[in-house]
């Protein structure tokens, strides 16, 4: 049994201290103001960016809010669009501004975090439709943000990363925009929720539980048959050929190792430049637990040093 690291049990240890309760015993509407909480309460100072911007931008469903982050360094940029994770359920634009603002540090690049629509307002496909919404006027507005279209990339985490997979596999299908990399952070890449990891970390390494699965599962989609579409589970795309280059990142306790890992090794298969890169005694959310967790600050400076070669 994979043991987690000492800074990780610590990091857990003050999670129940601080009297987190689980998501699936929350209400969407409580598990979302935990999470806003929680991120608020973190002591972490985020890397310098030059300028900040609210926004709103034309969405499938009416106008949706994102927020840029521009770097300090010269133009023209290159440009990320950035994908929250939270189970397709919870987490924001607030609740990730720390990992938007080290990514646009990090990898020199504007970006673009959307507020994509959740459910269980808004279910299964709506958060993919305003993903790809957010990359089509990522591409047609770079020239006036300062950022080059024809140096794009994509990144989340979680579900945040299961929507980048997805927006990846649909660029490829329709032709563009062209991507110059993929960043996700141990995705969710098969809501069938059947691989041993499933059953390892059930319970017991942080708030990510089997039963938490669970509840993002049927808050998220219509019923379970959408998780049979790609579009859901980017695991089950047909094929993985051309799609943009990839960097993966897996925590090694984490109940979503094993679609992690299988990821990667399927867009290897394919034939597609996959970099994976798995962090022992790791368990999922920690690519956000900075300073408490180093691995935390390590895996966003890969994440970055990952874009910053793409881009070249």
């Amino acid at each position: 049994m994979p043991t987690m690291h000492p800074q990780i049990i610590k990091a857990i240890e003050a999670m129940d201290r601080a009297g987190l309760q689980p998501i699936e015993a929350l209400s969407p509407a409580e598990a979302r103001a935990q999470m806003e909480a929680t991120a608020q309460s973190r002591k972490a100072e985020a890397l310098p960016v030059a300028r900040v911007e609210d926004r709103t931008m034309p969405g499938p469903a009416g106008p949706m809010r994102i927020r840029l982050y521009w770097p300090d360094a010269a133009g023209p940029l290159p440009a990320i669009a950035y994908y929250h994770g939270g189970g397709h359920v919870i987490g924001s634009l607030d609740t990730h501004d720390l990992i938007a603002r080290n990514l646009c540090n990090l990898a020199a690049a504007l970006v673009c975090s959307v507020d994509y629509r959740m459910g269980p307002e808004n279910k299964f496909p709506a958060a993919v439709e305003d993903s790809f919404a957010a990359l089509e006027w990522l591409y047609a507005n770079a020239p006036s943000l300062g950022a080059d279209p024809a140096r794009l990339g994509v990144h989340g985490d979680s579900a945040g990363a299961n929507l980048a997979a997805v927006v990846a596999l649909i660029a490829r299908d329709q032709g563009g925009p062209d991507l110059r990399l993929q960043s996700l952070v141990y995705p969710v890449a098969d809501y069938r929720q059947n691989t041993k990891s499933y059953a390892t970390f059930a319970a017991g390494y942080g708030l990510l539980t089997r039963a938490a699965m669970e509840w993002f599962r049927e808050h998220y989609l219509r019923s379970g048959e959408d998780a049979a579409d790609w579009r859901a589970s980017p695991l089950l795309a047909a094929n993985f050929a051309g799609v943009a280059p990839a960097i993966v990142v897996a925590a090694e306790c984490d109940i979503l190792h094993d679609e992690s890992q299988a990821y990667a090794e399927a867009l290897r298969s394919a034939g597609v430049a996959a970099e994976y890169r798995e962090y022992p005694g790791m368990i999922h959310a920690f690519f956000g637990m900075v300073p408490a967790v180093d691995d935390a600050m390590e895996a966003q400076r890969a994440v970055g040093a990952a874009f910053r070669r793409a881009f070249l």
